[in-house]
């Protein structure tokens, strides 16, 4: 159990540690924290990179949090600055907060995620990476223009990104928000009966400049809602699920036998 506090300091998982449950007392109050960012200097005098600015990095498997915070302090004109950096297969995440503007959730490939009940909050891609994340009943914020998205999902892999019952809001005043651009061909991203709020553009989908990526993104859509929500104006080339496509979007064919909580 983790008591109420800021605790500004880089926490890393190791590879090794598997099974390891950080409980915060309460998920507002309970803050893990730092500011690191891309093109920062580390100790040796060389920039950290994207990958290496996270607050948080999750190495070891079967990892989970509840009633916590993840944040990235480094600012909104600091570029890519990691909360979390998840690494390791198995991560959960109930009622957590993801706090940071540029980049604020990584997970890399050939790991999965089950969040339940979270909060993220950022900028531009504030999601991304190729892994298969499931979200339910999350809440998205924009805090201004950008990209929620940016998976980089493995040519094959059935499932990237898929919102299902969550909630996508943004900093009001801001109307130019995208569900996602492909950071790789073959993004994978999936909204299944989410609320959208007004700052969801109405094309929804970006192709990040090339034209190429429209014939590899498997970006869909199913029965939102919301002013955000505009079937018929979205993207061509972007989808809306068939009631029996929507079928394989369920917690049992996106987790397997994992049972997180």
């Amino acid at each position: 159990a983790i008591k109420n506090g800021t605790y500004k300091e880089v926490l890393t998982i190791p590879k090794n540690k598997n099974y390891i449950y950080f409980k915060g007392e309460n998920s507002e109050k309970t803050v893990l924290t730092f500011d690191n960012y891309a093109s920062k200097l580390n100790g040796s005098g060389v920039e950290y990179g994207t990958s290496c600015s996270a607050s948080v990095f999750i190495n070891g498997n079967y990892f989970k949090a509840e009633n916590l915070t993840f944040e990235n302090t480094a600012g909104i004109d600091a570029g890519q600055a990691l909360a979390i950096n998840i690494g390791g297969n198995y991560a959960a995440f109930n009622k957590c907060r993801f706090l940071g503007f540029q980049d604020t959730y990584y997970a890399g490939n050939n790991t999965i995620q089950y969040l339940k009940e979270c909060y993220i909050a950022g900028t531009v891609h504030f999601m991304f990476g190729g892994t298969t994340a499931l979200f339910d009943k999350c809440t998205m914020h924009s805090i201004r223009s950008g990209y929620v998205t940016a998976a980089s999902t493995p040519e094959g892999q059935k499932y990237g990104y898929v919102y299902l019952n969550c909630k996508l809001t943004g900093v009001s005043g801001i109307a130019t928000v995208h569900l996602g651009r492909p950071w790789r061909p073959n993004a994978n991203v999936v909204f299944i009966t989410c609320e959208m709020g007004s700052h969801i553009k109405p094309e929804g989908w970006n192709n990040w400049g090339n034209v190429a990526n429209e014939a590899t993104a498997f970006y869909a859509e199913y029965k939102s809602t919301g002013d955000g929500y505009k079937p018929g104006q979205r993207q061509p080339w972007s989808k809306q699920l068939t009631d029996e496509q929507a079928k394989e979007y369920t917690l049992e064919k996106i987790l397997g036998t994992w049972k997180p909580f």
